[in-house]
């Protein structure tokens, strides 16, 4: 590799011009594969196979006018008194006009959802008059009944008299059968009027009866509609009203442009008086990848460069070379995302670790160039043994990167591994371009890069006798024991004081209250919470499998019975039903919790949903909803954590073993990044949940980290931890190799690439910090947790705890068993049979 690499070098500085021009095409080709492949990037991130994914599965089948995504838009009196008539008549209209925009299924005008609310409540209240009035009227029947009873009965005791009379008096048969006819005859019509009072009865009492099932009927709705009291549409009072844009196409499949039309629509005709606001749901769009924060952070970078390598010639290709890379691999990645779906923060990682390698990698080769021209070495002859030495470090050390990101697939999370795809396209873009393009700008450069002074020296350097120049690193001494314990221990216990946060890290994704203050997501999200509370805004949905075979009255009670159940839960403060699959099986409701979508209470208000065992035995209940979906995507990703953890230091533990042909050594290098990767959890964790240091760095509405930024912190942090332990240990190897001893070439080796390290970490640092001053809370936190992972890992694990151990270990730090050093090909990354192959000559 290193004898290729060589001569890719001495080819580059000869022919300059070809190479450049060739990169020049290929970045051509990546804009025209961006002109033509970008459809748009998406704002929605998913899982496959969670529970709320089930439930949206299921929603599609049997009610599939609530599986689609839905959003709300806020309108709000500038003053805060109620919304006039015609304030009201203009949201009416523009809920109206908006049914008819691109995958658009419905839009509820708060006006009309607020009668029908009031109708239904006037229903239930006439219903009851009614039923009371009914009651009144079969009480007075009754009571007819019971009077016309009581002359019937006196009538027949009049008759049982009248015959008993008869009976007692001996008269001839001829004269008391005509009056037993006629008292037979009594008899019938008092039979006849018992009979007709018995109809008259039953009638009554089917009557009381349709009264009592309807007064049930009337009571259960009147129930029904009590639970459903703390949803409203339009508030208390009466100066904030939401309008509710449910959409065709679920969440995940919703187009940037279906959205961003809804928000031109009400924002283009601006009512007076009012503020319109728009939820995340549907203003969420594609943050800024680059802006004024990324551009200090360059300048800072360059600002670096031209201390360490002494010239602004010199310190402008690190940066022209890693702005080439981040050109083509950020428009490489986006020129797909018209075949796959593709997370807006996808192209912003390629953007930051282009940025940052691109920067180092390009510095390494270049440093190395520099020293053997101080040294009096030829240009060209320089360039092709510091392409071939640094360079091959340079290989290696991306090599690990691209392994750590390209692991991201093994998750099994879409979006997650396509953005491992998008930042191993951008480091290997950024690896192709320092061993190629940098070698190109060098040879045209030739002495041009050294400063006056400079070249003065390297003139002197080049008339010595070979070996007449000072070899660095005579004067250094080993660190002593105590020194090496005490730098150990302090480094450990200040790295895990810091770690101590991450114990009670919560992971979600950002809701409307972590957008940038001002922005519309967040106007929304905080009058939605001031007008109707923080439930309001992470409304679940919850599905119930209902049994087979029942009609509108089971439907009825069994939506009852889970109303019930649910109401009585704590953390819910109202349960609608809102639909009924028509085949009977499947309800659905919408249930309003007491806090926002990413508090604790909500968070286990879904859990224990999800425990709930079968209502009244047979009706199962399903979880969906915004907040119950961002809950699963958390989880799903905290579980693929470890195993992605084991898998990316398992493969780069075999690539170290290969490169410092040591055991030791990379299993110090692997123990330092855990304990600098826990402290920037902990860190992030401090800042970004716990608020702290929060107003400095824009965090106003402390809450869970971003579900996905642990994983994206391994693969990237570990793959930059081990780039600078490669640039230090291989310096170290280097002096043990060449017989120095043990403790005194871990000084020697520090000596050697302690500059440089510090450099390339003061420019990642810078670059990440950059994203920083980025209004969205997902690249925010990103910027930040890169950025501190980066100083952490490599000023205290890398420039301290590593050389402190090693010191201490010894020899034992390169002892490798006999058989595995037979097994392991020699890869040579620091390149010294090259050297000895290619000797500088002065």
């Amino acid at each position: 590799m290193a004898e290729l690499l060589h001569r890719l070098g001495t080819f580059a500085a000869q022919r300059a011009w070809t190479v450049i021009l060739a990169w020049i095409v290929i970045l051509g080709i990546a804009v025209g594969g961006f002109l033509v492949g970008f459809k748009g990037l998406s704002s929605s991130f998913d899982v496959p196979g969670t529970a709320s994914g089930d439930v949206l599965d299921e929603l599609e089948a049997s009610l599939p006018d609530f599986s689609g995504a839905s959003g709300t838009v806020v309108f709000h009196s500038e003053d805060g008194a109620p919304l006039t008539e015609a304030q009201r008549s203009d949201i009416s209209a523009l809920a109206e006009s908006a049914k008819d925009l691109p995958d658009v299924a419905d839009v509820i005008d708060p006006f009309d959802a607020q009668q029908q609310l009031a109708d239904q409540q006037q229903q239930i209240v006439d219903g009851r008059q009614q039923i009371e009035d009914g009651r009144a009227q079969a009480e007075a029947g009754q009571q007819q009944l019971d009077a016309a009873r009581d002359r019937i009965a006196e009538g027949q005791a009049q008759l049982d008299a009248a015959g008993a009379q008869l009976a007692a008096v001996e008269m001839p048969e001829e004269m008391r059968a005509p009056q037993l006819a006629a008292l037979e005859q009594q008899q019938q019509q008092l039979d006849a009027g018992n009979a007709e009072l018995d109809a008259q009865q039953e009638q009554l009492d089917a009557g009381i009866a349709e009264l009592d099932a309807n007064q049930e009927k009337l009571e259960q709705g009147a129930e029904l509609a009590s639970y459903a009291e703390g949803i409203g549409v339009v508030s208390a009072d009466g100066a904030t009203a939401l309008v509710n844009v449910s959409f065709t196409e679920p969440r995940l499949d919703l187009s940037q442009e279906t959205k961003d039309a809804v928000v031109e629509h009400f924002e283009s005709t601006p009512i007076d008086g009012v503020q319109t606001a728009i939820s995340t749901d549907i203003s969420q769009g594609v943050p800024e990848i680059l802006g004024v924060g990324e551009a200090v952070g360059v300048v800072i970078a360059a600002i670096v460069l031209i201390v360490v390598l002494g010239s602004i010639l010199a310190a402008a290709f690190p940066i022209v070379t890693a702005l080439v890379g981040v050109g083509i691999g950020a428009m490489a990645t986006l020129a797909f995302s018209g075949v796959t779906q593709m997370a807006s923060v996808t192209p912003i990682l390629g953007v930051m670790l282009g940025l940052a390698v691109g920067i180092d990698y390009s510095l390494f080769i270049l440093y190395r160039h520099r020293k053997q021209m101080l040294q009096g070495a030829g240009v060209v002859e320089s360039i092709g043994l510091a392409n071939g030495t640094a360079g091959n470090a340079v290989v290696f050390a991306g090599a690990t990167v691209i392994v750590a990101l390209l692991a991201l697939n093994i998750t099994g999370i879409p979006f997650l591994g396509l953005m491992g795809t998008a930042g191993a396209v951008s480091v290997a873009v950024a690896v192709l371009i320092a061993i190629s393009l940098t070698p190109a700008l060098l040879g045209l450069a030739g002495t041009r890069l050294l400063s006056g002074k400079a070249r003065a020296r390297a003139a002197l350097a080049a008339d010595r006798e070979p070996g007449a120049a000072p070899s660095e690193g005579r004067s250094v001494k080993p660190m002593t024991n105590l020194r090496a314990i005490i730098t150990a221990v302090v480094a450990t216990v200040v790295l895990l004081v810091i770690a101590i946060p991450s114990m009670s890290m919560r992971l979600g994704l950002p809701d409307g209250g972590s957008e940038a203050e001002g922005s519309t997501a967040y106007e929304a999200y905080t009058l939605t919470n001031e007008a109707f509370g923080e439930g309001a805004n992470g409304p679940l949905l919850i599905t119930a499998d209902l049994p087979e075979g029942l009609d509108d009255d089971g439907v009825l009670d069994a939506q009852l019975t889970v109303a019930r159940e649910l109401a009585s839960m704590d953390d819910i403060t109202a349960v609608a039903p809102v639909a009924v699959s028509d085949d009977h099986r499947l309800t659905a409701f919408q249930v309003v919790p007491a806090e926002g979508p990413n508090s604790v209470s909500t968070e286990n208000l879904v859990r224990d949903l999800r425990e709930l065992p079968p209502i009244d035995g047979d009706i199962a209940l399903g979880v969906a909803g915004q907040a119950a979906i961002n809950i699963d995507i958390s989880e799903g990703l905290q579980e693929v954590l470890p195993l992605y953890l084991v898998v990316v230091v398992g493969l780069s533990f075999l690539i170290m073993v290969m490169v410092f042909r040591s055991l030791l050594v990379p299993l110090i290098a692997t123990g330092g990044f855990v304990l600098s990767l826990f402290a920037t959890y902990g860190a992030v964790t401090a800042v970004f949940q716990w608020g702290w240091l929060a107003d400095w760095l824009g965090v106003h509405n402390p809450g869970p980290i971003l579900s996905f930024l642990p994983v994206i912190l391994v693969g990237i942090l570990f793959g930059l931890a081990m780039d600078y332990q490669l640039f230090l240990a291989t310096g170290m190897r280097e002096a043990y190799a060449h017989g120095a001893p043990a403790k005194l070439a871990v000084a020697q080796g520090f000596r050697a690439g302690r500059t440089v390290v510090i450099a390339a970490a003061i420019i990642m640092v810078s670059v990440f910090g950059g994203f920083i001053a980025s209004e969205s809370v997902m690249i925010k936190s990103m910027g930040f947790g890169l950025a501190l992972g980066v100083l952490l890992d490599a000023i205290v694990v890398r420039m301290l705890l590593v050389p402190a151990v090693m010191h201490l270990v010894g020899r034992g730090a390169w002892w490798l068993p006999k058989w595995l050093d037979r097994i392991i090909p020699n890869v040579d990354v620091e390149g010294s049979a090259l050297e000895r192959r290619h000797p500088v000559h002065h």
